[in-house]
């Protein structure tokens, strides 16, 4: 599948030039966007795997509509682009979570070789998150578990491992979930 690119600039002579460069390289160009209010816009209509755009435009800069974007997960990522190559401006790039930043005006193999990283990155960054967020609920069935194990042992006298044996033939005898049955233990208690 190819990749879905917004690019948003205020120049739009500079969207021509960036939509012909990553066309031709067989990229997908699936909004443009002339500030950054039209860019979350945009992002929240097509939620694109990555976000080319400038940094300085008029109404809303793209580091505030890239804080966004990237806040409501509109994108994978966002490669920022700008005349300027100060410290100031990489550093608030870096800070919105920017996967990469080019200076103007923009070589195609720098564009190019930039998009490729980038959305490498950005599915290994997705992946991680989806990796935790599975962890971070599996860790917290279990801390219900533990705490249904607890009540099961206060109110029946029953040692740990029995505890866990009965929550689990529960689970099994009612076909519930042991998680589920969990809860409603912990909530009775």
């Amino acid at each position: 599948m190819r990749a879905r690119l917004v690019i948003v600039d205020d120049e739009p002579i500079t969207r021509l030039d960036i939509r012909d460069i990553v066309e031709q390289a067989d990229y997908q160009v699936v909004g443009e966007a002339g500030d950054g209010f039209e860019a979350v816009e945009v992002c929240q209509k097509e939620k694109p795997d990555l976000v080319v755009m400038d940094i300085r435009m008029p109404l809303l800069d793209g580091l505030k509509a890239g804080k966004k974007i990237m806040a409501d997960q509109l994108t994978n990522g966002i490669i920022y682009l700008s005349a300027y190559s100060d410290d100031t401006d990489m550093q608030s790039a870096n800070n919105v979570g920017a996967v990469g930043y080019l200076v103007k005006p923009l070589a195609e193999r720098s564009l190019l070789t930039t998009i490729e990283v980038s959305l490498a990155q950005s599915a290994r960054t997705k992946s991680l998150a989806e990796k935790m967020t599975f962890l971070s609920t599996k860790l917290e069935q279990r801390k219900v578990i533990e705490r249904a194990k607890g009540v099961l042992m206060e109110e029946n006298k029953l040692t740990e491992d029995a505890a866990y044996k009965m929550l689990r033939n529960l689970s099994m005898s009612k076909r519930c979930p042991m998680n589920d049955l969990a809860e409603l233990i912990v909530m009775n208690a």
